[in-house]
């Protein structure tokens, strides 16, 4: 999104964007609720400031400047942490790009890493089913649909030559999708053992 500040891309490449957007805050939103509900530990954990108390002890409230732990990030019990860590990181990296705006180096850099960022969205399956030697909760349909999906999207970047990052990264996606395609493949035709975490796909391109 701030990459189109530096360099002007076509509009539907900004609305697709923006639509990517909303639509994984929104899956994020139904994968904490689901997690937390079934949740054993009593600790919650938050990005910034909250009222914190022990519901063992019934303990007073304490009011905590920063109930931050890098040991939970991105492992947090309500949604509107994440929403405020989103906007945190927006309002940030928004300043620097008004500061280093005239500097084609940094504009073309935050393209790339913006991009790169979303090209990686399937990686954390990718590596599960590695790890797990399964795949079992996927579909050879669901996966096609991915890469069809980013395949379709690669082609339009490159026949409308939109900025060299977003035809690079594109590539680099279908690549990813069609290695899932194949472990789809190869561990529900030779199975190897039983995942010990079961695989979400809804979420695995979201977080």
């Amino acid at each position: 999104f701030l990459f189109r500040f530096g360099r002007r891309f076509e509009s539907p490449l900004l609305w697709q964007s923006i639509i990517m957007i909303i639509t994984m805050l929104l899956m994020l939103k139904l994968c904490t609720e689901v997690r937390v509900s079934n949740e054993l530990n009593i600790k919650r954990r938050s990005f910034a400031a909250a009222d914190s108390k022990d519901e063992e002890i019934k303990a007073p409230p304490k009011r905590s400047y920063l109930d931050f732990d890098l040991n939970y990030f991105w492992h947090w019990s309500k949604f509107t942490d994440y929403v405020q860590c989103v906007l945190t990181f927006t309002g940030v990296t928004g300043y620097i790009t008004y500061l280093w705006l005239d500097s084609s180096l940094f504009v073309e850099t935050l393209g790339f890493l913006a991009v790169f960022t979303e090209a990686m969205l399937g990686v954390p399956q990718l590596y599960r089913n590695y790890h797990n030697r399964s795949t079992e909760g996927m579909s050879v349909k669901m996966v096609l649909m991915w890469t069809s999906g980013d395949t379709f999207k690669t082609v339009y970047f490159i026949l409308n030559q939109a900025p060299f990052q977003f035809s690079i990264c594109g590539l680099l996606q279908v690549f990813v999708d069609i290695a899932i395609l194949l472990q789809v493949y190869l561990y529900s035709s030779y199975p190897q053992k039983p995942a010990s975490h079961p695989a979400h796909p809804a979420s695995a391109k979201a977080l």
